[in-house]
């Protein structure tokens, strides 16, 4: 096939690429080819009778050339040999023009093994096959494996037979169902290679109990996730350890150079002090004893005095038999090392998705798992796998903690989030185009808050060999149309299933690059079922993870609201992903305020009446959260100025504008300042600024309600001033009776409007007020002043 290179622009390239990367966005094999490809779309053929053999061959030849060793074993799979997901679009294309069938990209994903493949399409071969023609020709044989390329972590050569090896539990059928391996057969298969992974704990070395001290030399995989780089970063800061960080890359310089740049891309520092306390080992939890060396895995089997588990496949399109290697394997691999040599603990990241049954009860640390067989998602299953072989791994004396979080949110300080965690793509879609799938809990923490409390688990010894939810407090549907509210961002809750086409529509006419993983994931009907049962699941209870936060007074779980979630939310507009509000979306609360008062030339009295009739509105909470201003509109009447009344053409209000500090070093402190442009009835422009200020004086009810106004022709300097002030009898009526909501909003909806607006303006407010009398009091109770001349000669 020709190179893309010659037939495309590099920001085409890059843009398709991302688009198959994540999934396609709901393309057929054909469009998402001729994306990158557009000569190569494929034409069908017709078939030729053939064997399940002869298939399986085909599979293989194909498959060896888009993966990086150039050659992949009838049972390996193309994912864990280095195969991308553009790989497998080529590869699925290719297969398609050769054997001229339809090929569904889902079941490449499911299971990409080349046997598996060739048990699914053999059915449409032979219906399309014409028996007298000749069979495939016998592809050429395999050529030795390349050494392996010395460049990017998509480059790794594939694993080489696992430290568990499984002998296939079923034998290739010889008549398969017409269309294929049927559902049920599939299902039996996985249940079949789960429950043989399960034994595979019983050939673990016996271990006795490890030193209940903290850790001080820790295996870490996973480092490069986005969970995993967080997790390294606090066990440098809370604890004395020495870090070994698993990476997968060809040589060490590699995996240096990886690991940093996945730190930096989340916000994260990758100084000179953190490389000295990190030792970076080129590995792969899917390879035979991590792809350590013997030397390196019997020096770690004695040095290490603790093993973190975080690395795994995060895929809901893969099936189990896909999944497996990284998922299950490389969790007993880490077992083994555990157990091996020097006692030590096993801290394992695994993950909520256990509990992934449809109509299951309760989720509480010690509550029953799901029933394997009625887990629909080869992620799920994989995890849940995974924990039961180490809960097997525990007869043997292995000390395994579970650490299960839910959807992990972005970071409350930096905004930093996980693009292609499905948390993020849901948040990302729901402000987007304002509508929210209807469910019963969301069971999801911010990523700072998930990996320091893992790592106070990993470090407290009294906390080793248990289970943890690390989901935080559940939000509930009203909690998310509140925040989404609050932020703005009026959503509409709609059915499952018209909020799923509603948003592949949606996805469709207004491509958004980056979600489009989250297309993929809507038209997939295994993903499907994950998310529904996900939406419709209960919510996690965290009885002993709440017990070891208060023991180690750490920051207790709060919910994942707007506040916590407004950085990831400013991160995911800029990237593209979401939609903050607008200045000129309606707006979400508004009510009028009236002024009267009097200015005159600067320096002489103030004589000439002026007034103003004002509409405050804010466009959402997150602006004044954010930026603490308010949008002004309405008139001015000031006969000094002009006859008739002037028009308000824009206008903003800043409360407490530079956090209140005092002007000029003075008394007076900032609580407002407003900045209006006017046009007069002629077409002149006008300038108008007004100051409400706090002093440490008894008139507070006038500090409150008087604003001092300067106002001047646009381009030049003030020519009046004076103030107004806020009538006493309308001050209540107008700013608190007067507020009016978004009429969309529920009654609900609106009576928490008006009172998150007054709790917050009110808290403003008082912290204004009280700032110079805190000062005055500071200034009168400094000791550390020096003793003026009089107080000397006492």
């Amino acid at each position: 096939m020709r190179d893309t290179n010659e037939e495309s622009s590099p920001a085409d390239r890059r843009t398709a690429a991302e688009s198959i990367e994540h999934g396609g966005g709901g393309l057929s094999i054909r469009e998402v080819l001729a994306r990158v490809r557009p000569d190569a779309v494929p034409k069908p053929t017709s078939g030729s009778a053939v064997d399940v053999n002869d298939l399986v061959a085909a599979i293989v030849a194909a498959a060896g050339r888009h993966v990086p060793a150039g050659r992949l074993a009838p049972d390996a799979d193309f994912f864990d040999a280095g195969g991308t997901s553009i790989n497998a679009v080529e590869l699925a294309a290719e297969l398609e023009e050769q054997l001229g069938i339809e090929i569904n990209l889902d079941e490449v994903f499911a299971d990409s093994r080349p046997t598996a493949l060739a048990r699914q399409w053999l059915p449409q071969l032979q219906e399309t096959a014409a028996p007298a023609r000749p069979r495939l020709p016998a592809p050429p044989p395999l050529p030795d494996a390349p050494p392996p390329a010395a460049a990017s972590p998509r480059t790794v050569p594939p694993p080489p037979a696992t430290a568990f090896p499984v002998p296939r539990t079923q034998p290739l059928p010889a008549e398969p169902h017409r269309n294929g391996l049927s559902h049920t057969s599939a299902r039996q298969e996985d249940l079949d290679q789960i429950l043989a992974d399960l034994a595979l704990a019983d050939r673990l070395p016996f271990t006795d109990v490890p030193d209940p001290l903290p850790p001080r030399r820790i295996l870490l995989t996973g480092a490069t996730g986005f969970l995993g780089s967080h997790m390294l970063l606090d066990l440098l800061r809370h604890s004395d350890a020495h870090v070994y960080c698993l990476v997968r890359a060809a040589d060490q310089e590699a995996a240096a150079a990886r690991l940093g740049a996945q730190l930096r891309s989340y916000a994260l520092p990758w100084s000179n002090e953190i490389r000295r306390r990190v030792t970076v080992l080129p590995g792969d939890i899917r390879r035979h004893r991590l792809g350590l060396t013997d030397e390196q895995w019997t020096s770690l089997t004695h040095e290490l005095d603790s093993v973190v588990g975080v690395a795994a496949a995060v895929d809901f399109l893969r099936g189990y038999q896909s999944l497996r290697t990284g998922n299950v394997l490389g969790a007993l691999t880490l077992a083994e090392l555990a157990a091996t040599g020097r006692p030590k603990p096993l801290h394992h990241i695994s993950s909520i998705a256990v509990f992934n049954e449809v109509g299951i009860t309760s989720m509480g640390e010690d509550d029953p798992l799901a029933h394997v067989d009625r887990l629909v998602s080869g992620y799920d299953q994989s995890k849940w796998a995974a924990e039961v072989a180490l809960r097997r791994a525990r007869d043997h004396g292995l000390v395994v903690t579970a650490l299960r979080p839910g959807g992990i949110g972005g970071h409350t300080k930096t905004g930093a989030y996980n693009a292609q965690d499905l948390s993020s793509g849901l948040i990302s879609a729901f402000g987007r185009f304002r509508t929210v799938p209807a469910f019963r809990y969301l069971n999801a923490a911010p990523v700072d808050w998930v990996s320091r409390i893992a790592v106070a688990a990993i470090c407290e010894p009294d906390a080793w060999g248990f289970d943890y939810n690390l989901t935080g407090v559940p939000n509930t549907l009203d909690d998310v149309v509140r925040d989404m509210a609050l932020g703005g961002m009026h959503v509409r809750v709609q059915g499952w299933d018209e909020w799923r086409d509603t948003t592949l529509a949606r996805l469709k006419t207004e491509p958004v690059p980056e979600l489009a993983f989250l297309s993929r994931v809507l038209q997939s009907p295994t993903a499907l079922q994950l998310c529904e049962a996900t939406l419709k699941g209960p919510a996690a209870r965290s009885d002993r993870t709440d017990a070891l936060v208060s023991a180690l007074r750490l920051t207790p779980a709060t919910r994942y609201d707007a506040q916590a979630q407004l950085k990831t939310f400013e991160k995911l507009a800029d990237d593209g992903l979401a939609r903050l509000p607008q200045k000129d979306d309606p707006p979400y609360l508004w009510f009028t305020e009236t002024t009267k008062g009097a200015v005159g030339p600067v320096g002489s009295d103030a004589d000439a009446s002026c007034s103003m009739a004002l509409t405050l509105s804010v466009a959402s909470m997150y602006q004044v959260v954010k930026e603490r201003r308010v949008d002004v509109t309405g008139e001015v009447a000031c006969p000094a100025i002009h006859a008739e009344p002037l028009r308000v053409e824009s206008g903003d209000l800043w409360i407490r504008p530079e956090e209140g500090i005092p002007l000029q070093h003075g008394m007076r402190h900032q609580l407002l300042l407003s900045r209006l442009k006017l046009r007069d009835a002629d077409g002149g422009l006008w300038w108008l600024e007004g100051r409400k200020y706090a002093q440490a004086r008894r008139n507070l009810w006038h500090q409150t309600r008087a604003l001092s106004v300067e106002v001047g022709r646009a381009g030049e300097t003030a020519s009046l001033f004076g103030e107004v002030v806020v009538p006493a009898d309308s001050y209540v009526r107008d700013q608190i009776d007067g507020i009016r909501v978004d009429p969309r909003l529920t009654s609900q909806e609106k009576r928490a409007a008006k009172l998150t607006w007054l709790a917050w303006f009110g808290l403003e407010m008082g912290r204004g007020l009280l700032a110079p009398f805190a000062r005055t009091a500071a200034d009168l109770l400094d000791l550390r002043r020096p003793a003026t001349v009089t107080e000397r000669n006492r």
